[in-house]
């Protein structure tokens, strides 16, 4: 058993050293890095405060090995700062970005480790090999897992809250506080995992009003003869202890950063009125945070266009993450993930364990999907963790083809992962024709988020030397760093444009006006990545 989970684990370490190697950095990830640098050489609150500073501080560890140099002269805003460290301070972008990654990497593996923990308890060593197989050849948990991002650590700090909680109904007094500390490190994270903390709490109550007393340790359920107050004050002790854990966790995390907690913000903060005002001014933590909460509710409020199954939109759809979650998970991950769920819910002895699964994922996706910003199954990311586990009790169905057919769906989603490396970011299972055609359905993080510069130059240096280059890029990375030597077709009429036309996938999918009659007049000659297309005209 130790050596299977090695190896499935080892081959995902692969797979995201790999493609965190050969990727440039994505839309969000100078933002980060940059912001981790300056709280390693300045230590100040200064930029990105619609993230808190936990997931920065853990980049931040990369980011000091790499000893990049720091210009501490800069004053430009967040968007600028992480351009500034990468391409204008005699920096490697490449090395940096790597060293800047590894950090995400190795957490993410550990939260393998989590996936296979929780499984196992629930089902015995099959099941959780399961689970850590789902979860370790999950398209979307490689992608995100190998970038210098904050989904995965997020959505993993509340799994492994979440397997707390469940271990707590057998040792609340060890795992209640741990519990708190995973819950604050994801909020400590980023604010959206906000929207598991009535869940996790309420799981906190359940657990410690499920435990036995210290003098009854054999047990997972009270006795009748318990006195119905002392169970409810352990369960409002238990929910008690988690809040008061993961507010000092948030609050530790800041005075890392700065102990002085100096704030004046870089960027203007939005006013917030209403109920979102009011929830804002009652969260009991740094003004950083909150202000941090006031610049997330402002972007809730932006007008943000999306793009699903070929139409562009302006605004959000409810169901644009289901749909999305749909074209980019495994045909045979989807079923598992649906045979499991039926499996917590009607295995007698599985149960217990619906509200920390299936609740958990419940309540956080209708959260995530509330949102305004349609922009990639990333905001879902804890669906292939919690499903994962939930995927492994199937297991515990008595029925004669049960492991054969389990064995046979996870088979498939192995070669599936397989398939599509070491491109995950664009991935969508064969029901949607692979990572060729995912372009045609989703937009930015989902297939095309910046990450193909380095391949771009590469391709052109090999097949198009010497030829006119038209650029339409989307994403952080410096064209001309890479040796792309290029203009942009929408600054001169179209007659002028003769050449290459190369068009990131993203712009492609929201093309109007004249780059929508560049695209149309000019033939599609190859691809890059799955996410940057080349056009002959």
């Amino acid at each position: 058993m130790p050596l299977l989970v090695v190896v499935l684990l080892g081959q995902m370490a692969v797979a995201m050293v790999t493609t965190a190697v050969q990727q440039t950095p994505t839309i969000d990830e100078p933002v980060y890095v940059g912001t981790a640098a300056d709280y390693l050489h300045e230590h100040r609150l200064l930029y990105n405060p619609e993230h808190p500073p936990l997931g920065k501080l853990v980049i931040a560890v990369g980011v000091g090995l790499a000893e990049p140099h720091v210009d501490g002269s800069f004053t430009g805003d967040q968007g600028r700062l992480g351009r500034h460290l990468l391409y204008e301070s005699g920096n490697d972008p490449w090395h940096l970005m790597l060293f800047a990654r590894l950090p995400v990497i190795v957490l993410t593996l550990l939260f393998g480790l989590i996936v296979f923990a929780f499984a196992r308890e629930l089902v015995g060593v099959a099941g959780g090999l399961i689970a850590l197989g789902l979860y370790a050849f999950s398209p979307d948990v490689i992608a995100h897992g190998s970038l210098a991002t904050l989904d995965v650590p997020a959505a993993g700090f509340v799994l492994t809250s979440a397997w707390l909680l469940w271990r707590a109904r057998r040792g609340p007094r060890l795992f209640v506080p741990l519990a708190g500390v995973a819950l604050g490190a994801a909020l400590a994270t980023k604010m959206s995992t906000l929207a598991a903390v009535p869940v996790l709490l309420g799981l906190a109550a359940l657990s410690a009003w499920s435990a036995r007393s210290a003098s009854e340790p054999t047990a997972s359920e009270p006795t009748a003869s318990e006195p119905i107050r002392r169970r409810l004050a352990r369960a409002l002790a238990g929910a008690g202890v988690v809040a008061l854990v993961a507010v000092a966790v948030v609050w530790a995390s800041y005075l890392v950063v700065d102990p002085r907690l100096r704030w004046s913000p870089q960027q203007p903060v939005p006013d917030v009125h209403g109920l979102r005002g009011l929830l804002v001014d009652l969260l009991p933590f740094p003004e950083a945070y909150r202000d941090g909460m006031r610049v997330q509710f402002g972007f809730e409020n932006y007008p943000w266009e999306g793009f699903l199954f070929g139409r562009l939109y302006t605004g959000s759809l409810w169901y644009y993450l289901p749909a999305a979650l749909l074209v980019k998970t495994p045909l045979g991950m989807l079923a598992l993930w649906t045979a499991g769920a039926v499996a917590v819910v009607a295995v007698r002895r599985l149960r217990p364990a619906a509200p920390y699964l299936l609740v958990s994922t419940a309540v956080l996706l209708a959260a995530a999907m509330t949102g305004s910003r349609d922009f990639g199954t990333r905001y879902a990311v804890f669906v292939p963790m919690f499903l994962a586990v939930a995927a492994g009790c199937v297991l515990a169905v008595r029925w004669r083809w049960t492991p054969v057919a389990v064995g046979a769906l996870a088979l498939f989603v192995v070669v599936s992962s397989v398939r599509t490396y070491p491109y995950y970011l664009p991935y969508s299972n064969e029901a949607f024709g692979g990572p060729d055609k995912t372009h045609l359905r989703l937009h930015d993080s989902n297939v095309d988020w910046g990450q193909d510069l380095g391949r771009l130059a590469d391709r052109l240096h090999e097949r198009y030397r010497g030829e006119r280059i038209w650029l339409v890029y989307k994403g952080s990375g410096v064209p001309s760093f890479y040796g792309i030597r290029a203009a942009d077709p929408r600054k001169v009429p179209v007659r002028a444009v003769r050449g290459l036309l190369v068009v990131s996938d993203s712009s492609v999918a929201k093309a109007t006006g004249r780059l929508a009659e560049l695209i149309d007049s000019s033939r599609p000659i190859e691809t890059v990545g799955h996410s940057i297309t080349i056009y002959r005209r």
